[in-house]
This record gives C-alpha cells, structure tokens and sequence, in this order.
C-alpha cells in the first residue's frame, strides 16, 4: 500500500509541483488538522543532492558512530511516544495499544541494528594473505568487505505506519549499513510521517551527523516518488505496499540508464495447512487461533493467513463450521483508507461469485470492513488460480483437500509466499517432509503450530519469499538481516596495511570475526 497502485509510474512526466493536503481520519471520514505539500521537483533534487553530499562522510562512520546515531534516534521516538501515537490513531483508526506496541517495536528494532554496528561482524570481512613464493605465480593480498551503497529511498507503508515508515526497518537497515536515507512518506498519514520525522532529523542533528542523512518528502500521489526513484544519484529502493505498485517500481528502477535494486515486499496469501491429526486432536483450538490471526488489525498484515487448507470429511465439516460460527462475532472495523475498503469490498464480492460464503457481515461505514468467510473445494483453486491472490482484509478462504497429493500440487503452482503454516502432530509433521521440503523453494518462512501474524525481530528472521511476495527472496525487510540489502561487496588488493579500513587490518583493531585464508577467526594476523 506504499505508493499506490499506479502502474504508470513510468510514463507520468518528471515535473512535480507542489499541491496541498490532508491527512483524513478513516472512522470519520473528517480531514485532520494539518496541511501538507507534495514536494517540489526543486526540493526533491535539493534532498537528493545533499543525500549525495553526505554519502561519503556517513560511510566513514564507525560502527560504534552509527550505534550511537541509531540509539539516538530510538531514546527520542520513546520519548515522543504519547504524541506520535496519538496522531497515528487518528490518521489510520489503529487502536492506541497496537501502535504503542509498533512504536515499541521501531524503537527496539533500531536498538537491535545499534548493537549489530557496535559488534562490526556484519561487514563480512575475507582475508586472503599473499604468498608471494607460489609458484608457477605469486598469490596477491586479498581482502574485501561490505560497503554502503550510496543514497537510499525508503516508502513508507499504510498498514505500518511506524514500524515500516520513516524510521521503521528500512530505515533503519539503510542507516546501520551507512547509508543517507530519504523517505517517501504515506499520503495516508503524513501528520505522524511529520512528527517522526522531526524527531530523527533533531536526534542525528544532536550527534553531528550530515545534514543531508535523512529527509522526508511529501507526496498526495505516486509523482514525488518516481522522480526520487529515477534520480541518477539514489542507489536502492525500499517499499511495502501492494504487488501492482511494488511491480511498477522495479520496472521503473530497471530501465534507468543505471539499473538499481528494488527491495520491495509485496503481496502474500500466507497458506496453512491444517493436517489431519491435529485437525483430529485441537480442531477448535485451531479454529480459534486461526479467526484471531486473519482479523487480527482488521485483516491488514502482509503475514494474514488468507487460504486455509483442511482434508474434507465430517471433521472437516465442523472445522468450518466453528470458523464460520467465530467470525460471525468479530464485529466490523475500521480500514486504514477508503482505497482500501473499497477493493476489499470489490474483491469480496468477486469471490463470492466463484466460491461459497459462509460469513460476510455488511459494512456501515465508507472505510469498515465485515469478516467473510468462504469455503471451496481444491479443484477450483487448480481452474481458478485468482481464488490464491492476496485480499487484503479480514478475509480468509478454506479449500477442502482429498490427500497429501492435492498439496504438493499446489506447491507447485502455488505464488511466492511471505509463510506458509503447519498444524499437525508429530506423526502429521512426518508424514508432510515432502510438503515442508516443496515449500521452501517459495516460502520465507514457515510455520510449525503457530500462526504467521506477528513477525519477531531478531537476528534469524527471514521475512521476504520468492516472487511476488518480495522482489527478491535473497533478503528480508525484517531482521537483523535486513542490513545486506544496502550494502555491496569491495574488494582490496596489494593494499598497505595502513591504507587498509579497521575491518580488514592485521591487527584486528575492532576485534571482529572475520574469514581468514579460510577459517573464521578473531586473532590477529601475524607478520
């Protein structure tokens, strides 16, 4: 949902001008206070070019520099907490708990990127010592590690409007691995987009980092951000939105004159499959958890389990039916926009027509949305694969299997997916290695006994997965992984140890594990 779902990014003119708006609370449909103006393409090329300014200088930041910029920034957002959150509420009609608890999290994800810097590791340094007696040739010194890409893009996301906004992960990642970042803000909440904002540029200001770090710019539509992506001077996208608008986005980045990457989480339906024995042993335990985990935030997490998988038969039956029986108590909410609603009605709507409905309530508001439930058999999914697509709300569809076969089929021409999930008993688990061993080719993550909604942040979290649901199933946008999106490989040859960075001399002066002649070590080097 990060900047719309235009799929003509790449044939809109380049000129923007600067027009006024306002942030509009969706439970009311009342604009707020505050007016806010699309960035110019004077001020875009302005943010770009300091960005570039300040590329060098940032990348010359010691990890311990970048820790304490990152802790910063994350001491000011704790403190600021009552007011960011309460403009949150009012620009996306997200209960005040929940964005207490997603600011929580941004303070503690760039915590986490802190201590990453602090210990230096990441960098990946590789030691190939000379020997220059190797016959028939010399062997040169060798030594590389990573190093920050340049100028970074980062769109904020609807469904998150901290925690993957302006200083959420992307923003964070970017910044640990060195790079100046300029972040699209939502046009969704641009009020909370603002005040954090603020909060990062007085906190990296505070520590005498360049000016030109971090800027955010403004946008009621997709210009602004197209002109930053086209920019020659930015390096790397991030954005989490819709798979139309996330597609529109690297199609631009890639006909650039100079290709950039586009690190871009998009869409996913998130299967579970509820295997037999446990369907058997905690159906209705299952059940429960499951209606709590696809209307959790009114259905709006890219990790949704949105397609249910349970082998038809009388147990199957009652399955549905407390599903059924669950949602029709889970009253309407509130939809982060009216863009939003309005395609989670159509989509509902369209599914109705291919699929039975077991619960569909009826929206009273412009942005609510009712709980729907649907039930097919899987031989409509095989002639109707639309029935997989990602419907972003409080949806999920429950598709009767006959046996095991019917899965790994749908491996096969199931999309990529963010997770897929597994509730079975030990002998379930068993007798599904080939299902597990078929899903991990398209799945980032995968479940055993769980639920996909709630994705920890720590340093073994993947959350990305084979196309569509991320542009690229190599790196997550959560995690301390995340760092390895904005950062390349450069490569020291015949180098002095003097001219060398800390990283890669001798003595080791950071104290970093590094790869040595081909063992990982944290010694020093001896003459």
């Amino acid at each position: 949902m990060g900047v719309g779902d235009d799929s003509a990014l790449a044939s809109r003119p380049m000129t923007v001008s600067g027009s006024a708006f306002q942030a509009v609370n969706p439970a009311t449909g009342v604009a707020l206070p505050g007016e806010f103006v699309t960035a110019t393409s004077d001020q875009i090329e302005h943010s770009v070019n300091r960005a570039r300014e300040a590329a060098v200088p940032l990348s010359r930041f010691t990890g311990t520099q970048r820790a304490a910029m990152l802790r910063n920034v994350a001491a000011a957002l704790a403190s600021n907490e009552q007011e960011i959150v309460a403009r949150a509420h009012q620009e996306t009609a997200l209960t005040l708990d929940r964005l207490r608890g997603e600011l929580g999290r941004t303070v503690n994800q760039l915590r986490l990127f802190a201590s990453v810097c602090e210990e230096g590791s990441w960098v990946n340094a590789r030691i190939d010592t000379a020997q220059p007696e190797r016959k028939p040739l010399p062997k040169p010194d060798v030594r590389s590690m990573l190093r920050p890409l340049g100028p970074v893009v980062v769109f904020g996301a609807s469904n998150f409007p901290l925690a993957f906004s302006v200083a959420g992960g992307d923003t964070a990642s970017a910044l640990a691995a060195g790079n100046p970042v300029l972040v699209k803000a939502h046009p969704a909440h641009p009020g909370t987009s603002d005040l954090v904002g603020r909060v990062v540029s007085t906190a990296l200001k505070e520590l005498g980092v360049p000016e030109g770090a971090f800027a955010l710019l403004f946008d009621a539509g997709v210009e602004v951000g197209r002109a930053l992506v086209m920019n020659p001077f930015v390096k790397a996208v991030g954005f989490t939105g819709s798979h139309k608008a996330g597609r529109a986005l690297m199609d631009l980045a890639s006909a650039r004159p100079e290709p950039i990457p586009v690190f871009a989480e998009m869409s996913s339906s998130n299967p579970l499959f509820v295997l037999p024995g446990a369907l058997c042993e905690r159906g209705d335990q299952i059940a429960a958890g499951l209606v709590a985990s696809f209307t959790v935030g009114v259905g709006q997490f890219c990790t949704k389990p949105g397609i249910v998988f349970v082998q038809a038969g009388r147990r199957a039956d009652d399955f549905v039916a407390r599903i059924a029986e669950l949602a029709g108590g889970v009253n309407e909410g509130v939809l982060l926009t009216r863009g939003i609603a309005d395609k989670y009605r159509a989509g509902v709507k369209n599914r109705t027509g291919f699929v039975r409905s077991l619960a569909a309530g009826t929206q009273t508001q412009a942005c609510s949305a009712a709980v729907a439930v649907f039930k097919t058999e899987f031989a409509n999914i095989r002639s109707n694969r639309e029935l997989i697509e990602e419907l972003f709300g409080p949806s999920v569809l429950i598709v009767l299997y006959q046996d095991a076969s019917d899965l790994l089929e749908f491996t096969r021409f199931m999309p990529g997916q963010l997770t897929a999930t597994l509730h079975g008993t030990d002998a379930d688990l068993r007798q599904a290695s080939s299902l597990m061993e078929a899903l991990q080719p398209r799945v980032g993550r995968i479940i055993v006994n769980g639920y996909p909604t709630g994705v920890e942040v720590c340093h073994a979290m993947v959350h990305g997965g084979a196309y569509p649901a991320t542009s690229d199933s190599r790196f997550t946008s959560v995690g301390t992984l995340a760092i390895y999106r904005f950062a390349r490989p450069v490569c020291f040859q015949n180098f002095p140890d003097e001219a060398l960075p800390d990283e890669l001399k001798d003595a080791n002066p950071l104290g970093i594990l590094r790869f040595v002649n081909g063992q990982m070590s944290r010694e020093k080097i001896a003459p």
